[in-house]
């Protein structure tokens, strides 16, 4: 049985419960409060951080790693496009994430990086006007990367996508996915 300790607020746990959910994978949850974390999750993780997937005895932490044992351990259905040159651009899409999306959304967040954040939004304006997904032509785990930062800047944030029409398009098409729908109302808590 998969194990996911996790935290309802944490996008990084976001990402590991939705390719959960696309792959319609069963799983128990053991929530870590963030702000009084259990000694205990520091023999999961040394660095006490979630998520945790724990599966037996098997026990590995960081969402993207999460992500690839996932993909690699239950192929079905796949999460990474067929094409090597798309897998590998996905692949680099996700190892960039913090220079491309997640550094500005927390400096935006801390109130001094609101224009960074909008700067990197029209980046990915850019990416899904000229494809799809972030994966490539099909949905895949890049978009799951980037996703619940999108949701939570527009819940949290303020961020109207409306002048990143190409972005709020791709959103519309991720929201309508069972996996992703269930991530609405996490984004939207503080």
């Amino acid at each position: 049985m998969l194990t996911l300790y996790d935290a309802d607020r944490c996008p990084y746990c976001a990402r590991v419960r939705i390719v959960l959910a696309e792959k319609g994978l069963e799983y128990q949850t053991v929530i870590v409060d963030l702000d009084e974390r259990p000694a205990w999750i520091y023999a999961k993780n040394p660095l006490g951080k979630v998520p945790v997937l724990e599966e037996d005895d098997f026990v590995v932490p960081e969402s993207a790693v999460i992500m690839e044992y996932l993909e690699e351990r239950y192929p079905e259905p796949p999460l990474w496009p067929a094409d090597p040159a798309e897998r590998a651009l996905g692949r680099l899409r996700l190892e960039r994430f913090d220079d491309r999306l997640g550094h500005a959304y927390y400096a935006a967040r801390r109130g001094d990086g609101r224009e960074e954040l909008d700067a990197r939004l029209a980046e990915l304006e850019l990416v899904v006007e000229a494809q799809p997904y972030l994966t490539g032509r099909e949905y895949g785990l890049a978009d799951i990367g980037y996703l619940p930062w999108i949701l939570r800047a527009r819940a949290n944030l303020g961020v109207d996508l409306e002048s990143f029409p190409a972005v709020e398009a791709w959103l519309a098409r991720l929201i309508e996915r069972p996996g992703v729908a269930g991530e609405l109302e996490p984004a939207a808590a503080r």
